[in-house]
């Protein structure tokens, strides 16, 4: 059942849902949570048919919102579909032309199903933080696909550098068969593993999380290498008894090889855009192993990764050569290299130089040659100093030396007082006895 409205409101369309429920003659709501779909007008077909797929495994209320803008008035057109396509679901397109174009979460938020989970999906355009976009807000899960992207990579960068919990990629859903085949092949035993190679088709964004997984999980050195694809082609992981293999040349049948063990033939088809959604839909909490991904992801793509090859997240043919040697025995790592010292020759500004570099050479220049003029000053004046110092120590040394020629004579001063008076005292005796035998001879006579 179909009921178009034109120029109406969310009470109405809530009206209109109820009636056609009834109606189909199903008046009870089997529905386990909203699919809140935002699209532009090229794409909202296949998004919202994809979405209704989904719902046969997880019966939704699906909002589909086109947001139309324009100069003109605000207007709200929608088309009420239950029954039919949308299966044991709901479907509701919401049109939003004008004003209201810009506040989509007041037409959205009175056709949520009470007390039910929200999920917003963004199949093409998303917004640059999802968990701060007024329609993000209403969800405990938010959907982007990087995929949708000319340029997947750095989409997925940026939104994984503004994660919060509940945020998810469909880039990381499409590599779920990939990573439960790896881990079924380690579940066995097997030599010790040295590093990793995922090869996929060039700017495939789901390579890049397969990467930096097997980085996080194992801690061995792990890097991209570019193929034909279609999507991801391969992942091996290297051990000291060979390659554990696992590769895909046609997007449809791989072939899994282990050391010492004959080669099989394993379905890993590239799987539709619904059975993503559908898969996403099963959980509803937080993905913690996702989140660590995210994490791994940003520190490869700012050259902080332990377990990378050259700490970014894709490698040319020479890096991978020179990163296939060398790391430390703890974590079985590359260690980072330390940038090398440049000499005053590299430091010197060349012609071919950018500007910036130029202007930073020039200012450096103008600083040496301030200080130039006063270590000259310096230089000069070092001479002078050295000959008044030994002119100084030529003065002061005389002085010194006819100081202490004097010093004994002073002393010699000093003490001949005291010189005298002993002689005076010792004369005195020797004069009164000879005068006193001058005087006894006289009286004698």
């Amino acid at each position: 059942m179909i009921i178009d409205l034109s120029g109406t409101t969310a009470s109405k369309i809530a009206s209109a849902l109820v009636r056609a429920r009834a109606s189909s003659g199903s008046p009870a709501m089997g529905m386990v949570l909203t699919l809140v779909v935002v699209a532009d007008e090229s794409s909202h077909y296949d998004a919202l048919r994809a979405a209704m797929e989904a719902a046969k495994e997880h019966p939704s209320r699906i909002l589909g919102v086109i947001p139309r803008g324009g100069r003109g008035s605000a207007r709200l057109d929608a088309e009420v579909r239950v029954g039919g396509e949308a299966g044991s679901g709901e479907s509701v397109l919401l049109r939003l032309y004008g004003e209201l174009a810009r506040h989509a979460e007041s037409v959205v938020m009175p056709l949520l199903l009470p007390e039910s989970p929200v999920v917003v999906w963004w199949p093409n355009k998303a917004p640059e933080v999802p968990s701060q976009d007024a329609v993000g807000r209403l969800a405990q899960r938010r959907v982007t696909d990087s995929a949708a992207s000319r340029r997947s990579l750095e989409m997925l960068i940026s939104h994984c550098g503004s994660y919060q919990p509940g945020d998810t990629d469909l880039s990381w859903t499409r590599i779920t068969p990939w990573r439960a085949l790896m881990a079924a092949a380690l579940d066995q035993p097997h030599s010790r593993i040295t590093g990793a190679t995922v090869e996929a088709e060039r700017g495939n964004a789901s390579a890049d999380l397969l990467a930096a997984w097997l980085c996080r999980r194992l801690r061995v050195p792990t890097k991209v290498k570019s193929s034909r694809g279609p999507g991801i082609t391969a992942a091996l992981l290297h051990t000291d008894a060979g390659d554990i293999a696992i590769t895909r040349p046609d997007g449809r049948l791989a072939r899994y090889s282990v050391p010492g063990q004959p080669e099989r033939h394993v379905a890993l088809k590239r799987r539709d855009t619904f059975e993503l959604l559908a898969e996403e839909l099963r959980r509803l909490d937080p993905d913690d192993v996702y989140a660590e991904t995210v994490s791994e992801l940003l520190d490869r793509a700012h050259g902080k990764g332990k377990g990378s090859a050259n700490g970014s997240v894709r490698t040319s043919a020479d890096e991978r050569s020179a990163s296939g040697s060398g790391g430390d025995g703890a974590t079985g790592t590359d260690a980072p290299a330390r940038p090398a010292k440049k000499s005053a020759a590299d430091r010197a500004p060349a012609e071919d130089a950018p500007e910036p570099a130029r202007k930073v050479a020039k200012k450096a220049a103008k600083k040496a040659a301030k200080k130039a003029p006063a270590e000259d000053t310096a230089a000069r004046q070092a001479p002078a100093k050295k000959a008044a110092a030994k002119k100084a120590g030529a003065t002061k040394a005389p002085a010194k030396e006819a100081a202490a020629k004097k010093a004994p004579a002073r002393e010699a001063a000093k003490k001949a007082p005291g010189r005298k008076a002993a002689a005076e005292r010792a004369s005195a005796p020797r004069s009164a006895g000879r005068s006193a035998r001058r005087r006894t001879d006289s009286d004698g006579a």
